[in-house]
């Protein structure tokens, strides 16, 4: 089908003014967040109501078209990156939240509701849902799912995959399937809500999201505890877990970031701290002051320099800006940014901490790490200029080895951020062939043209 007839096909279905052909738009939508080279798309559309984008889907299948669904495109790892000259869907009209139910604590919604907006709804509810991706103000919560996002509270409330009770969703042929349920429990059939998640975009086309919601808690409390030794900051993250206590969120920041940050926002961080760990704990009023208490004990006895507690929300919401502001002030520091999300278990974190700091002089290269250090989950951050060719080389061997380090440590690949492109050539080496096979078997069964979104997840499928 020529371009212009399949235009019109996608007009019919979605209207004119939603479908994009001009070299700006194609521009526009053919990279993501992540640093990987741009891949034109032929075609943008943006269907405004759910028989549409079931109708769009169908027309890609019976064309073999290449099909890649994008919400904000907020991923960092090419999930959202086009097959070159296929179809991207943006789901940003799809932006309705269908039902936030008090009673039985669920919330339905489409796919292309901004996570941050849905959150606030909640609250307004007297409500919580918990998942808060750094990109939350404006990435979107079906993007959210088919990445299995987490964020800085996933340490206690766990990431995505724990609120989604069930999804709605087109098939390859544009036929709707409905799985899960608003009930607490359910256990019928195959768990085809739990294939969706993290499925990024390979497997099905998200229609509608039914989401957990959960009471928030009665009391909170946030600290900051400033280190003049990393490993000593590392250590305490272990002990805190070990002394069994899970704290809401307990971040790390190392030297090089909260320098970054100071620079970038003056928000009274130690720039003499080697690390810092910004912690909050949650719950019961009681349990809280009992929980807050020992962390500083466990600090002091780590040999912090100093514990600050929050005193009142102005403060508190310093504390969790300063850590929101980690990516935007690193990434001012060089062209290039290069956040990785490479896992291990919580005990290895002084281990990975050594590993990234031996990296980093081995390769000559500036890394700033910061990340969820209650769960493993890191962000060493590399700075660079991609325009560097010898440097380039240099931050893919850098990456090479953080992987390989993460995964000898028993840990993953990725805590939150999937896979896409980026690293699908890394997944043989923590699932091993077996997995990979089956999975593409798996593939080949609900996607037999390979038209959603090809090359994610599982490398180069089908020819």
């Amino acid at each position: 089908m020529s371009t212009q007839s399949l235009e019109k096909e996608f007009a019919k279905i979605a209207g004119q003014e939603n479908v994009l052909t001009q070299e700006a738009d194609l521009h526009a939508y053919s990279y993501d967040s992540a640093v990987l080279d741009q891949v034109r798309p032929g075609i943008v559309v943006r269907p405004a109501d759910s028989e549409s984008l079931g109708k769009v889907v169908r027309l890609c299948n019976e064309h073999g078209l290449k099909l890649t669904v994008r919400g904000a495109g907020t991923n960092l790892s090419g999930g959202t990156v086009p097959h070159p000259g296929g179809v991207v869907c943006l789901t940003t009209a799809l932006d309705k939240i269908l039902e936030i139910n008090q009673d039985d604590l669920y919330a339905v919604v489409q796919p292309g509701v901004i996570t941050a907006k849905f959150a606030a709804q909640v609250a307004s509810k007297g409500l919580l849902y918990p998942p808060d991706p750094g990109s939350q103000a404006v990435s979107t919560l079906g993007g959210n799912v088919a990445e299995n996002a987490g964020g800085l509270r996933a340490l206690k409330y766990g990431v995505t995959k724990d609120y989604v009770m069930g999804i709605d969703f087109f098939d390859v042929s544009g036929n709707l399937v409905r799985t899960g349920a608003r009930t607490v429990k359910c256990v019928t059939g195959y768990n085809l809500t739990g294939l969706m998640v993290a499925s990024e975009g390979t497997l099905g086309v998200f229609e509608k999201i039914i989401l957990k919601l959960v009471p928030p808690p009665k009391a909170i409390k946030s600290m900051m505890a400033e280190f003049d030794n990393v490993q000593a900051a590392s250590e305490t993250v272990s002990s805190i877990i070990a002394a069994k206590i899970v704290p809401a969120t307990l971040e790390f920041m190392d030297n090089f970031t909260i320098k970054t940050v100071e620079n970038f926002r003056g928000a009274g961080l130690n720039t003499e701290a080697a690390a810092l760990l910004l912690i909050e704990v949650d719950g019961h009023p009681a349990q809280v002051e009992d929980d807050a208490a020992q962390i500083v004990d466990i600090c002091n006895a780590h040999g912090a320099v100093k514990v600050r507690q929050a005193e009142n929300e102005q403060e508190r919401a310093a504390v969790w800006q300063a850590r929101r502001d980690a990516l935007p002030a690193l990434a001012r520091v060089r062209p290039t940014t290069v956040l990785e999300d490479a896992t291990v278990p919580r005990s290895k974190i002084p281990a990975m901490m050594k590993a990234l700091e031996r990296i980093a002089d081995e390769f000559k290269l500036t890394i700033g790490t910061f990340g969820h250090a209650g769960d493993g989950n890191l962000h060493p951050t590399i700075l660079t200029d991609k325009r560097d060719v010898q440097e380039w080389e240099r931050v893919h061997k850098a990456i090479d080895a953080i992987f390989d380090e993460a995964l000898a440590l028993g840990g993953t690949l990725s805590g939150e951020h999937g896979i896409g492109l980026a690293k699908a050539k890394y997944m043989h080496l923590e699932h091993g062939t077996a997995a990979i096979e089956y999975s593409r078997k798996l593939k080949e069964v609900m996607d037999p043209g390979n038209i959603l979104n090809p090359g994610k997840i599982l490398g180069t499928l089908l020819s």
